[in-house]
């Protein structure tokens, strides 16, 4: 399976429509939302082509293909919209063998980790992308954000496949790290 691995959209339509873009062209099988779906949040600005409705039409329509994570900026307001479930804290995607902690890094991230058998946690929520491993050698991926990224950071998102984390620049596909289980 290969999963694409994004977060903190924050209703902006043309950043999620370039991640789809990815999706599609790449045949993805499943993505991966780690949390702030439709609302910008308090602390940031309004995002450019700031479209909620669209959001959630272009989200609705990949329904079957989506696992959803509640960020802190996402409500139970957001969920009636939606036609998957996002308002858990965490999930546990298992690949191969291997264990993924998804979660948005608001509560759980490296540095806050939940004790648990998992080999990798998936977040985002600082919107600071990383591909690295802890003391412990589970692998830390934080995948940045495709709207709102920090840190002079270009906005980013990245995929799993067979074990392999790649992260990409959202605006040109261009890969920046790599990183295998």
């Amino acid at each position: 399976m290969k999963y694409l691995l994004f977060s903190d959209i924050h209703g902006c339509l043309p950043a999620l429509e370039k991640v789809l873009d990815f999706f599609e062209k790449e045949k993805c099988d499943m993505m991966c939302i780690m949390g702030d779906i439709i609302n910008y949040g308090p602390r940031n600005r309004i995002p450019e082509g700031i479209d909620p409705k669209g959001i959630v039409v272009r989200l609705n329509d990949l329904a079957d293909k989506i696992i959803a994570i509640r960020g802190n900026c996402d409500a139970e307001v957001d969920q009636m919209l939606l036609d998957f479930p996002m308002m858990e804290t965490y999930a546990l995607l298992v690949d191969d063998g291997k264990r993924y902690l998804l979660t948005h890094g608001h509560i759980y991230n490296k540095d806050n980790m939940p004790k648990g058998p998992y080999d990798a946690m998936i977040y985002g929520h600082s919107h600071l992308w990383e591909l690295s491993h802890n003391d412990e050698g589970k692998a830390i991926v934080n995948t940045g954000s495709i709207t709102f990224p920090k840190g002079g950071n270009v906005p980013t998102f990245a995929t799993l496949e067979n074990g392999k984390f790649t992260m990409y620049q959202l605006d040109t596909f261009d890969v920046l790290a790599t990183m295998t289980l």
